[in-house]
């Protein structure tokens, strides 16, 4: 059988086992997926995949993420990285607009 168009792929359904707030960062292995509506357990839902979305990140000295960044999400600190943890820290996607070392969010195009 050949491949058969199925749809655009902006979002995908999600059925997650526990109540999915609003805004949510969900990861299912490689892939990454937001909530733009809450989910209720054991209820079909659907995860954002692509589009550009604020996300937090850490402040400090050396924490300003730039332009055209490759940007990794902490499942355990809820925060975008630059750093992929070993691999423990997925894939988020590249940053939009510069985000110094005092911006506490930062601007992300969703790769996956």
């Amino acid at each position: 059988m050949s491949a058969r168009f199925i749809h655009e792929g902006k979002s995908i359904d999600y059925t997650p086992a526990e109540d999915v707030a609003q805004g949510a960062v969900v990861v299912q292995g490689d892939l990454i997926g937001v909530a733009l509506r809450s989910i209720e357990a054991n209820r079909l839902g659907a995860l954002q995949v692509s589009g550009v979305f604020s996300f937090a990140k850490a402040t400090g000295e050396g924490e300003a993420l730039s332009a055209g960044t490759k940007v990794y999400w902490n499942a355990s600190a809820e925060q975008v990285t630059d750093d992929d943890g070993s691999g423990a820290n997925k894939y988020l996607g590249k940053v939009v607009s510069d985000a110094g070392d005092d911006a506490d969010i930062v601007l992300v195009r969703l790769s996956q």
